[in-house]
Order: C-alpha cells, then sequence, then structure tokens
C-alpha cells in the first residue's frame, strides 16, 4: 500500500485532461461497458431475452479483456482507466447478482456475501483516502475470481428451462459459481487486510 504523492507542481509530470483520458480507445471501451448495465439489467427484468441479455454479457467479459490488452499495446494506460476498469466489472457483477436473485436464479445467502464483499471495501477505500492512501491495488486473486464470476453468470443464465443445454450447463455454472465467489470473498477479506496494516502505519 501506497501513499498518495505530494510531488511540486513543477517536478510532477502533466496529466492529459480526464477528456483526452477517456478518449483513448481502451477508456472509451470501458465506458462501454459502463453504459451496457442498465441494458443488462433491463433485458433480465423488463422483457427477459435472457439470449440477449447472455451476448451483453459475453460482449462485456471480452471488452474487460481487450481495453488491458489495447492500453498495455498502445502504452494508452492511465489514471481514469484505472479506476474505470474496476468499476465496470463491479457493477456488472452486483446487477447480475440483484437480478439474479430476483429471478429465483441464485439463492440470497450467495448474494449477500459478495454484496458484503463490495460494501466492506468501499468502506475501506474511504478510509484509506481519508489517510492519505491510494486505493488497494487490484491483485491477481481479485481479477481472478471477476474472471471466474463473470464464466458463471453465462451459464447460470443457460440453466434456465429443462432442454439439455441446461442440463449440461447446470453443473459447470455451480463449479464456476462456487469457484469464484470463494475467490472474490478471498480476495476482499486480502484487501481489507492490506488496507488496516496501511492504516495502522499511519
Amino acid at each position: 500500500m501506497t501513499t498518495v504523492p505530494d510531488e511540486p507542481k513543477n517536478e510532477a509530470k502533466a496529466e492529459p485532461s480526464l477528456w483526452r483520458q477517456a478518449l483513448t480507445i481502451p477508456n472509451l471501451l470501458s465506458l462501454l461497458r459502463l453504459a451496457g448495465v442498465p441494458v443488462f439489467l433491463w433485458l433480465l427484468l423488463g422483457p427477459k431475452e435472457d439470449g440477449w441479455a447472455l451476448a451483453l454479457l459475453i460482449f462485456s467479459a471480452l471488452t474487460d479483456w481487450l481495453d488491458g490488452k489495447l492500453a498495455r499495446w498502445l502504452d494508452q494506460m492511465s489514471r481514469l482507466g484505472q479506476l474505470l476498469d474496476p468499476a465496470a466489472d463491479r457493477l456488472y457483477i452486483l446487477a447480475t447478482l440483484v437480478a439474479f436473485l430476483i429471478r429465483d436464479i441464485i439463492p440470497w445467502w450467495v448474494v449477500v456475501p459478495l454484496v458484503l464483499r463490495e460494501l466492506v471495501l468501499g468502506v475501506c477505500v474511504m478510509l484509506l483516502r481519508r489517510g492519505g492512501f491510494a486505493p488497494p491495488e487490484v491483485t491477481y486473486i481479485g481479477k481472478g475470481a471477476t474472471f471466474v464470476l463473470m464464466y458463471a453468470f453465462p451459464f447460470l443464465l443457460l440453466t434456465q428451462g429443462g432442454s439439455e443445454v441446461a442440463a449440461v450447463a447446470r453443473p459447470i455454472a455451480y463449479a464456476f459459481m462456487v469457484w469464484g465467489g470463494v475467490l472474490y470473498v478471498w480476495s476482499g477479506a486480502l484487501y481489507v487486510v492490506q488496507a488496516a496494516r496501511a492504516l495502522r502505519t499511519r
């Protein structure tokens, strides 16, 4: 955990404006993913067009992988991108959990620990900023947990109904959901420990 640097203005490297950062290809992809969240929720809870919701979720997962790759390949990594990428991931996860809970696709006892994880991390980020620290960096465990959950959700959609596809998708969906859920809570616990250690040094 590192503190937010207080560099003199004449020594600090000029950072592009938020508008210029937003116009890079990786950040445009992240903004496109964010714009898809309400559409995704509407598809699941309004007309219940699971096929289109599934396509949008797959598109989100692909752009999540692509924006990171492009940011490195094009040397367009930015502070805005570091905020947008995890924000989009978390919004899709929370939106999917809420929609799946409302539609009885997953039970409440699966949803509650994952939502509590986000609430606790939100409190940690606020405390860190108040103490002069930057937000916790995304870990491989956290990124891996998000990756696994984003695989679990499409399979959970495929489990709806009594078709042969649903029967095949069901054990795969449950395996990914359990694996991703455990990793997601575990990564959250690691962030809390990291934040607590940083705050004790102040």
